[in-house]
């Protein structure tokens, strides 16, 4: 059947349908919903798409090209967005840059590689020969995998990380160098306080699938272009429309926004500003309190443009491995990432010393760790930017409760990656959201009028 002559269970239309959010979540749903057929109208509040995952410019450096909002990291099990991407015409081979899963923090002797092997054998090979922890300590990781897949990847009750690992006895360099690092990239929440069950899940689909979904994909251009703006311009070549710079502030009993009707609607914003819209109706009253009940962590990235000769020897590095309390997480060297030569990206993750500074001392004390790291000293960076997201992630915790897509106001869906509830707030749990919501539209068809 032709897309676009799609007919709802035998009517004469297109199913009318209103995405509240041009964020990757709404963005998912709005290609998907344009895919199978469906009139979509996109709403966005800002000027651009993306989100908490968008393109930036930076003031004074017009010979730059666009940078992001923050230095992003995807992996190969995020199969929902890299399908969406191909959907769309955004060549994932092209835009993303594919790196076998190679921790190393140069201040020490730690580094873990996983070979290109089969699941779960390069996993095994990994963890038994890296270097920079004690055979106990490798026994010891393998023992902890062996548990997660005899118990099918479900604790019998959730716990912080911290408790996991613990539990498990795993401590020393790989604890600090691999299980507490993975942690806090992926669920941007500190071990001491981040989901266990969570942080499982992440570990099964990035670990203990296929080998390919251990491998990281780095952005080699603007998030713009890895996503927003083909899905953009897919959703209007399938007949749907974009508005920016409009913010919904009401959504009517009979889903109807600023007068205009629609068979139904997908609320695709970040939980805080989903929570108003939800509270104008007593259906969902309930999904609005749970949701205002949701702290949140920051995400830092601070760009430091060095002389173009700087590369490092590894597109993304470890920073306080020498046991230190760092700043920084990770650095990644732009220029071996399709970005300007000597252009690095220090990345600040969670709740920390870090977001009360400011960031000329920021970028002090990056530049020292990136020196005490390489055991070198380093010229000064021409220019720096910081850019801080304060509510990047809400925070993951134990048991938190999710929302579900469905609410209980007929025709109203919700996506965002806080409805994914096996995931933390990741761009794959976005797109899983608005992927999720669009095909419960699509499925729940409005009476015949």
């Amino acid at each position: 059947m032709d897309r676009l002559a799609y007919l709802d269970q035998g009517l004469n239309k297109r199913l009318k349908v209103a995405v509240v959010g041009g964020g990757w979540a709404g963005l998912a749903a709005a290609v998907e919903l344009g895919a199978s057929g469906a009139q979509v109208t996109l709403f966005e509040a800002a000027k651009q798409l993306g989100g908490r995952a968008r393109s930036v410019k930076l003031h004074g450096q017009p010979h730059l090209q666009a940078l992001d909002n923050g230095q992003h990291l995807l992996i190969g099990a995020y199969r929902e967005t890299l399908r969406l991407m191909t959907t769309v015409g955004a060549d994932p081979t092209r835009l993303l840059k594919r790196l076998a899963l190679d921790l190393r923090y140069p201040g020490t002797a730690f580094r873990l590689h996983l070979p290109r092997l089969p699941v779960p054998l390069n996993l095994a090979i990994g963890l038994i020969s890296a270097q920079g922890a004690s055979l106990s300590e490798k026994l010891g990781a393998v023992r902890f995998m062996r548990f997660l897949q005899g118990c099918n990847y479900r604790l019998d009750a959730d716990c912080t990380v911290t408790e996991l690992l613990d539990r498990h006895v795993q401590h020393g360099n790989l604890r600090r160098h691999l299980w507490e690092p993975l942690c806090l990239a992926a669920l941007n929440t500190a071990p001491k306080h981040a989901s266990a069950q969570i942080f499982v899940n992440v570990l099964h689909d990035s670990l203990g699938d296929s080998r390919a979904d251990t491998d990281l994909l780095v952005p080699t251009a603007d998030l713009d272009r890895v996503f927003p703006l083909p899905a953009a311009d897919f959703i209007r070549a399938h007949l749907g429309e974009i508005r920016l710079s409009s913010r919904v502030n009401r959504i009517e009993q009979d889903l109807r926004i600023e007068g205009e009707k629609f068979d139904r609607v997908i609320l695709a914003l970040a939980s805080q500003h989903a929570a108003p819209l939800l509270l104008q109706h007593g259906e969902t009253e309930a999904i609005a309190a749970l949701l205002a009940n949701y702290t949140f962590e920051p995400i830092g990235t601070v760009y430091a443009a060095y002389p173009p000769e700087l590369r490092l020897p590894f597109p993304m590095l470890g920073l306080g491995g020498d046991g230190t309390d760092a700043l920084g997480q990770w650095v990644f060297d732009r220029g071996q990432l399709g970005g300007a030569p000597g252009l690095m990206s220090f990345v600040l993750s969670a709740q920390g010393a870090w977001d009360e500074l400011d960031s000329a001392v920021l970028l002090a004390t990056l530049h020292g760790e990136l020196e005490q790291a390489l055991a070198r000293k380093l010229p000064q960076a021409l220019w720096h930017q910081l850019i801080r997201e304060r509510r990047a992630t809400f925070s993951c915790r134990p048991d938190l409760p999710r929302p579900t897509a469905a609410t209980p106001l007929a025709g109203l869906w919700l996506a965002g990656d806080y409805t994914c509830a096996n995931y933390p707030a990741t761009l794959e749990g976005a797109v899983r959201s608005g992927i999720a919501a669009a095909r419960w539209a699509l499925q729940d068809r409005p009476e015949k009028q």
